[in-house]
């Protein structure tokens, strides 16, 4: 058993052997591209009739890889691999299956840096977006082992006279994991860890934008001699292999990150009952936000607009958890947006394989195409004090976009645009600022930026967002520290990297025995 959990350290490129590191795994990996990698159902690679490419953002002459559009089929063979192995797999013990995730976080340290490499070619980040990226799934790997070790002892219950009780908790079966590409690295390994090491087995569809990315933690889960079968990876368009994942009578619960109409879409489609179907399906639905920082007239201003800045442009905006809204008081107003456009002046947009680039290429084209349009509907809306520039000519690069006097019920306040674009809107007090980052139908993280205790009071009990933050900036979630999902439309909640996380994964079983 491992020692107590702490979060892994994030790398510290100031230091020039840190550097080096980095571009020696850029290096390697751009020497892989080009590959042809097939699908993993059981034990077999598989090739699929068809196939599609996966490209660098950054530059999209330049092909990632070339991966596998699964058929239906083949999707429902991975769905029937994964619960022929459960069999075995569910009664393997909690330590066991722990350890499993041990060796994957132990193996994932070595190879840090080309995870990190993978990042910045196939979905653009930063070289340090990307290693905190690779980070957070260190930390999942070693967070969810010690949770099923927990949930794998004894369980306290009431003692009952002339009985011996006991309460398990007992793995489901099948989970088909649909991961995002914002996080391809993290999110993936978490959700698939945990589920993994609950007992279930697992068919991964990957975003089709980082399949690459989810191919090197297949690899790695392979290479620490995971059984065939508990984990399955099966790549293509999601209206061919997802909907068959998802809708198949053997499928047991579905964790999903991604957009909205996705997951609704995944929600409704696992309600229905197949036949053959046995169980109601369990989704985990994480689907975005429209989240807002709150600038007090009380606040450090300086501390505030860096706290804007990082949130509304780390990684180009494309976090769920973005600061895509700045809500600012009347009395600081003026001199807070001066202070949050000098910040959106000063960063590098620019090819994110080099290292002192902070804002690297937006996803794919059609995000370019759709953040484009909301940057003109923006411009009917609010004041461009900043940004608005775009260009696709070698890779998807769009300028960070401020946009100020913009009213609470207007588009660009209210749709998730999921790029570097920021909505500010003038508060006439804090109660107004509150009552405007509250008006939206998603609820996933916040900021409030006050050095008045009994406002930052208030927005713990008013402010209704899964994950609020306080005199910080609302994105980059720590494992164990800030367990995260939010409310209404942002999702189901199931607080991931939290003690409650694995729950979702397991279901109790209570016995109870006669002794008298």
């Amino acid at each position: 058993m491992r020692g107590e959990f702490k979060n892994e350290p994030f790398t510290d490129f100031s230091r020039k052997e840190s550097r080096a590191k980095m571009e020696e795994a850029l290096t390697k990996v751009r020497s892989q591209f080009g590959r042809e990698y097939d699908l993993l159902i059981g034990a077999d690679l598989v090739k699929a009739p068809e196939q599609m490419r996966s490209i660098n953002p950054g530059k999209h002459e330049e092909v990632i890889g070339i991966f596998q559009k699964a058929t239906a089929e083949m999707a429902e063979q991975a769905v029937e691999v994964a619960a022929a192995a459960f069999e075995g797999w569910k009664h393997v013990p909690a330590e066991t299956r722990a350890e499993y995730l041990f060796k994957a976080a132990d193996l994932m340290r070595e190879r840090r840096f080309e995870f990190n490499a993978w990042m910045v070619f196939e979905t653009g980040k930063s070289w340090i977006e990307a290693d905190g990226d690779t980070a957070e799934a260190i930390d999942f790997l070693e967070f969810y082992g010690r949770e099923a070790i927990r949930y794998g002892g004894e369980y306290p219950i009431t003692r009952i006279p002339g009985e011996d009780n006991e309460m398990t908790y007992i793995p489901m079966g099948v989970a088909v994991i649909i991961p995002p590409w914002n996080f391809p690295n993290a999110i993936l390994t978490g959700m698939t860890a945990a589920a993994i090491v609950a007992g279930n087995t697992v068919v991964l569809k990957p975003s089709s934008d980082s399949p690459g990315i989810a191919r090197q933690v297949v690899q790695l889960f392979r290479d620490i001699d995971l059984p065939a079968g508990v984990l399955n990876y099966v790549t293509g368009p999601g209206a061919i292999a997802g909907d068959v994942l998802v809708r198949h009578p053997k499928t047991r619960l579905i964790a999903f990150t991604g957009s909205k109409d996705v997951g609704l879409h995944i929600v409704n489609a696992a309600a229905q009952v197949a036949p053959g179907q046995l169980w109601i399906k369990r989704v985990s639905a994480e689907m975005g936000g429209k989240d807002a920082t709150i600038v007090d007239s009380e606040a450090d201003l300086d501390a505030a607009a860096k706290g804007v800045v990082a949130a509304a442009w780390g990684f180009q905006g494309q976090k769920c958890s973005a600061c895509s809204r700045a809500i600012i008081d009347a009395q600081v107003y003026d001199e807070m947006v001066d202070r949050i456009v000098a910040g959106a002046r000063s960063l590098k947009v620019g090819p994110p394989e080099e290292f002192d680039t902070n804002m690297g290429p937006v996803i794919n084209a059609a995000a370019f195409k759709s953040i484009c349009e909301y940057i003109e509907i923006g411009k009917k809306e609010g004041r461009l004090l900043c940004g608005g520039e775009s260009d696709d000519a070698d890779g998807y690069y769009i300028q960070p976009t401020v946009f100020a006097d913009v009213d609470r019920n207007a588009t660009i306040a209210q749709e998730e645009i999921f790029g570097p674009v920021l909505a500010i809107t003038k508060a006439k007090d804090y109660d107004d600022a509150l009552d405007i980052a509250n008006d939206t139908d998603y609820g996933l993280t916040g900021a409030v930026f006050s050095n008045n205790e009994e406002k930052l009071e208030r927005a713990k009990r008013d402010f209704h967002v899964g994950n609020l933050y306080l005199n910080r900036k609302c994105t980059g979630a720590l494992v164990g520290g800030h367990p995260f999902g939010g409310f209404n439309m942002s999702g189901t909640n199931n607080k991931a990297g939290g003690r409650d996380y694995l729950l979702f994964f397991l279901q109790g079983k209570s016995v109870a025995r006669s002794v008298g």
